[in-house]
């Protein structure tokens, strides 16, 4: 490298100290000149030395690195063992902090500058999210944490040992896809857990219902109508509330298709933005209607938790019936048979035959008519959740729910119409 590119690196080292430096001088600004470990001149000073140390490994040997390194590290160590025998405060975030900015220091001359700027950044927002990182931590639940780690181990651990490879009859059974599909349901039913967990306290049956439909439209409608049974003033909060996450199930259906077969958005995007807006709409008139009553926000309660390794085996084992009963149903009927198999899957989850015939227009089938089976399995799920509404609730939630998922189906079936 040149001398300005040298220079601009060894810059970038030192801003990196700064940078550090100033979080760090911030966080301990009320302590006393000298008991810090390390202040704001110590960080620029440690990050400016590790560009140094790369820059030598340029013109002298790798060792001088590894040296400096470790001269730091024992200096820390030193410091750290002083501190422990006149203070109570045991943590090690600033002598971490500072080896990071040595490291960070010398990569900003041996390697990428922008990665050295981007992981320096994202530590320093760490040091600064103190306060609010421990208060996250202390209000999460014992099985919000297990659900994290499930989440993580069926994508992280089990889904890369899968075979990438169809089995079974037609080979549409290909256990990696099958998984992969496992794990894009659970993170999203995951990612709307947490949604609600953030706001649900706030905004209540709407939030509920909003992000509701992106863990569990069917649940969350189960759960909303028999609150209604305890508590009938409800009955016009809770339709919002149940339409509102039938609404996100087409978009969450959009998503999925985006992830598995990007030709089936064309055609399935104009009916299912159509029905989500039309649903949204629907919501905001059975809002206006409500009583508004205040004690429908005290009511609302966040939803059980969406991960489970039982309920992920039992997606996927839905899955594998509706590839095979798709498979058959087609090999025995044709085009025909794929929508027979959506009206029946309907019944039951939407998902999983939304990605089944992903695996269809991949192969041989054709764009518009998967996405009229998609349209089909949709239908049928949103009858099926308008049925629940009456039944598991009263008519002062259900009637409001099939007017507005008539108006849902309508609207969709002409869009898919002339889309088509």
């Amino acid at each position: 490298m040149d001398d300005a590119e040298l220079f601009q690196r060894l810059f970038l080292a030192l801003a990196i100290g700064l940078l550090f430096g100033l979080e760090r001088g911030w966080h301990a600004r009320e302590a006393a000149e000298g008991e810090r470990i390390a202040g704001f001149r110590t960080f620029a000073l440690t990050g400016l030395l590790g560009g140094i140390s790369g820059w030598l490994v340029t013109v002298t040997t790798p060792i001088f690195l590894a040296a400096a390194l470790l001269a730091l590290a024992g200096l820390l160590a030193v410091s750290y063992w002083l501190k422990t025998r006149s203070d109570d405060d045991l943590g090690i975030t600033t002598e971490i902090a500072l080896l990071l900015t040595f490291v960070l220091g010398a990569v900003s001359v041996l390697g990428e500058m922008a990665h050295a700027a981007a992981v320096a950044v994202v530590a320093a927002i760490l040091l600064a999210m103190k306060q609010r990182l421990h208060g996250w931590v202390a209000h999460i639940e014992r099985f919000e944490l297990d659900a994290a780690f499930k989440l993580a181990l069926i994508s992280v651990v089990v889904l890369p040992l899968l075979p990438d490879q169809g089995f079974g009859p037609g080979e549409v059974l290909n256990p990696y896809q099958i998984w992969w599909a496992v794990v894009v349901v659970a993170g999203l039913s995951f990612a709307g857990y947490i949604a609600i967990r953030l706001a649900g306290a706030r905004l209540g049956i709407l939030a509920t219902g909003l992000f509701g439909g992106l863990a569990s439209s069917t649940s969350t409608t189960l759960a909303l109508a028999r609150m209604v049974r305890a508590q009938p003033n409800l009955a016009l909060l809770a339709a919002v509330g149940i339409v509102l996450a039938g609404s996100v199930t087409f978009l969450r259906i959009l998503v999925l298709a985006a992830i598995f077969e990007p030709r089936l958005i064309a055609p399935l995007a104009l009916p299912m933005a159509a029905m989500a807006a039309t649903g949204g709409l629907g919501a905001l008139l059975i809002h206006r209607a409500s009583d508004r009553d205040k004690r429908a926000r005290e009511d609302a309660r966040s939803p059980a938790n969406p991960i489970e390794l039982k309920a992920a085996l039992s997606f996927g084992a839905v899955l594998v019936i509706v590839l095979l009963g798709v498979h058959y149903l087609r090999n025995w009927l044709g085009t025909g048979g794929v929508y027979a198999a959506g009206a029946l899957s309907g019944l039951t989850d939407v998902d999983a035959f939304t990605i089944s015939v992903s695996r269809l227009v991949g192969g041989d089938l054709v764009a518009a008519s998967g996405a009229l089976a998609v349209f089909i399995a949709a239908s049928v799920n949103t009858v099926v959740k308008a049925a629940i509404a009456i039944v598991a609730g009263d008519r002062k939630v259900g009637l409001p729910v099939i007017a507005a998922y008539v108006a849902v189906i309508a609207v969709g079936g002409a869009s898919l119409w002339f889309g088509m």
